[in-house]
């Protein structure tokens, strides 16, 4: 019995300890190795000498490069490296934009967006004042990308350079924004040029001043779909400068145009424009005041502005200032009138109103809304008897310009006599259909 329980004893206690050492055997360790060292390691680009890989890529698109590029860290210095090239600069990027067809400028302004594309992937790891030094130093020699360089009418270099710079900075922050805005500046002297412009008289500098028009608005401002890059954009070029200039500015980079390309001066001094002319300063204006959510800019800036652009370079005809308030909306055209309402400025606002009433009629807009404009005019006025007395005012305006309309219309034999005459014709049906509504408003 003894040497059996010893035996058992035994073999307990070897058992114990074989397991014992096994629980203490130390485990091997495991190493995560990473696809860039994987492929530093044993990657097929690796071992392709460096005249190999430059073959590979001259087969490849701009596109496919761009791709290849995000690869690893070491593909983007071979592809930098690569694109970096006298060859490859010459090879791929396009420095004639004087084309006579369609199908090549939409050609060319393809390729720069996929040019943005691929600088915008090798230049991915790199700071951003190195990637904008490293990417506009390709661009830096070439005329058409460069304002007052170029003098053909039919150059398309700036438009492609806005596709590119927009595809380039799609989707980076306001922070990086900023600095491309800066070095833009800094490497075209655009502030400089700027003040060179809206500083001068009008009709003084203008091939400088359709130069500087063309290069905002083609590479800066058109090329954003959305309103708030555009809104920023602007903002940023009217931020230095105090408000005379900026209504300078924007009147340069939106005003209307004449048929041979010159600036319309002394058209919006002389004459009724249609629509068309000053569609693209309204728009301007109600980009940057229509929410008034500008950084730097006050609910007054609006007003003064306005006040600014429509004596550039001399008070305006009636009839346009009128016009661009229509085209602003009825935000903006109420806090114009109210606040010439407020400094007690009757006339002023009686006249402006009643060519308010003929734009209305002669552009095709329904009579209700002019009607509902004077109606919020009304409410400005505290009393009974001033409210009578803007009605009256209004009405003695009516009679005043239909007279004058009549009288040049009657006198002399001049070219605009027809134009006069319709004009005279759509202020009568104006002021009707004004009155028909207005009456029909209290009657209800």
């Amino acid at each position: 019995m003894v040497r059996k329980d010893t035996r058992h004893v035994l073999k307990y206690t070897l058992t114990h300890k074989s397991h014992k050492r096994t629980r203490s055997r130390p485990r091997p360790t495991r190493t995560i190795v990473t696809r860039s060292q994987c492929s530093g390691r044993t990657g097929f680009f690796h071992r392709l000498p460096a005249e190999v890989f430059a073959m590979i890529l001259d087969k490849l698109s701009v596109l496919e490069v761009s791709v290849l590029s995000m690869v690893s860290k070491e593909i983007t210095q071979y592809t930098l490296g690569y694109i970096s090239t006298l060859a490859w600069k010459n090879k791929t990027i396009i420095q004639s934009f004087h084309h006579g067809t369609r199908l090549e400028q939409r050609s060319t302004i393809a390729r720069y967006r996929d040019l943005g594309v691929l600088f915008k992937r090798c230049t991915l790891l790199l700071p951003t004042k190195e990637r904008l030094k490293f990417i506009f130093s390709k661009f830096s020699q070439i005329p058409c990308l460069l304002l007052e360089q170029c003098l053909a009418p039919d150059c398309i270099g700036f438009t492609s350079y806005g596709v590119f710079l927009q595809t380039l900075i799609a989707g980076w922050d306001e922070l990086e924004c900023h600095r491309v805005f800066n070095f833009l500046s800094d490497h075209t002297n655009l502030l400089q040029k700027i003040e060179a412009v809206i500083t001068g008289k009008p009709g003084v500098r203008w091939y400088q001043k359709m130069q500087l028009r063309l290069f905002c608005r083609q590479v800066l401002l058109d090329p954003w779909p959305n309103q708030p890059e555009c809104q920023f954009w602007l903002t940023q070029l009217l931020k230095p400068w105090p408000l005379v200039s900026q209504a300078h500015l924007l009147f340069v980079l939106y005003g209307p145009l004449m048929s041979e390309g010159t600036f319309g001066w002394q058209d919006l001094v002389e004459r009724g424009l249609p629509h068309s002319a000053l569609w693209d300063l309204a728009r301007a204006i109600l980009l940057l005041f229509g929410k008034l959510e500008v950084k730097c800019q006050t609910a007054n800036s609006p007003l003064a502005i306005l006040e600014e652009i429509i004596v550039i370079p001399q008070p305006w005809h009636v009839e346009n200032v009128a016009r661009l308030l229509v085209l602003c909306g009825s935000n903006l055209c109420y806090n114009v009138l109210a606040s010439k309402a407020v400094n007690g400025r009757l006339l002023e606002i009686s006249r402006l109103m009643v060519y308010i009433i003929l734009v209305c009629e002669k552009d095709g807009y329904h009579m209700t809304w002019a009607v509902k404009m004077v109606q919020q005019i009304c409410k400005v006025f505290s009393t009974a008897p001033e409210r009578f007395c803007f009605i009256q005012q209004l009405e003695n305006m009516f009679a005043e310009v239909t007279r004058e309309f009549f009288e040049f219309s009657v006198t002399g034999n001049h070219l605009e006599d027809r134009e006069t005459f319709q004009t005279l014709c759509f202020l009568l049906d104006s002021s009707a259909r004004f009155h028909t509504k207005f009456l029909h408003m209290f009657l209800k």
